[in-house]
């Protein structure tokens, strides 16, 4: 049986412009990695409405599970929660236990919880929270769609919360081999390699360090005899 697969959404012009730099794909990659889910797509998109509930119906009609990041917060340009609610048909608005855990918060903090701050309680009404133990404002679950914050320390946090939920496959192990040969000495043997062991995804990365030409070959499986059998060709056929 296969791994589950699941898709990433990363959400806000930050990342289009270059002034922010997406880290959550490189966390969500290696966690799901962990978990045995294989992450399949990443898409990044600016705050567009039509665009973000466009590729929200899309990308969960085609994997188990669809995480999102960004656009969750309490400012005019955070609009995911209203998109992925227009994405499911799901009536939106402020939620009462939503609510609580941010009036809790601010109490706490002896801060107003203003217009602004509400915005973060609006959730769809067929969605379930998920947990923010950092700065307390929810993300939540609708569907197969996790929607969490764009702050990585938060992303982590919520993406921890949400993953003892899912069901996972057998985790894939991974195997680097570095050889320094260039690309076109070693293609013949790879090809041949990856036709004899199709249940590994084998990857060729080429480098140029100092003048030398080289490559790192990565297997990647979730039977680790199988791996360790590919392994024992490839040092034997493409010797360093």
């Amino acid at each position: 049986m296969s791994n589950p697969t699941a898709a990433m959404l990363v959400i806000g012009d930050e990342i289009l412009s270059g002034r922010t730099q997406d880290t959550n794909t490189h966390h969500l990659a290696g966690e799901l990695t962990k978990q045995g889910i294989n992450l399949k797509e990443v898409r990044v998109i600016s705050d567009d409405a039509v665009s973000i509930v466009a590729a929200v119906r899309k990308l969960s009609s085609i994997y188990m599970h669809v995480f999102t990041s960004g656009g969750i917060g309490p400012t005019h340009d955070d609009i995911t929660a209203d998109c992925i609610a227009e994405a499911f048909g799901s009536h939106i608005e402020i939620r009462d236990d939503a609510r609580a855990i941010l009036q809790t918060h601010y109490d706490a903090q002896k801060l107003p919880l203003n217009d602004a701050r509400l915005r973060m309680a609006r959730i769809p009404d067929k969605a379930t929270l998920i947990d923010n133990p950092i700065s307390k404002a929810p993300g939540f679950t609708i569907e197969n769609v996790h929607v969490m914050a764009g702050v990585p320390s938060i992303f982590q946090a919520m993406l921890a919360s949400v993953l003892p939920s899912l069901t996972g496959g057998q985790p894939l192990l991974s195997e680097t081999y570095r050889v320094e040969r260039g690309e076109g000495d070693i293609a013949a043997p790879l090809s041949a390699l990856a036709s004899a062991f199709p249940a590994l995804s084998i990857g060729c990365y080429p480098f140029q360090q100092n003048g030398l030409y080289g490559a790192n070959i990565v297997i990647r499986g979730s039977d680790a005899g199988i791996l360790k059998e590919a392994m024992t060709r490839l040092r034997t056929e493409i010797p360093r």
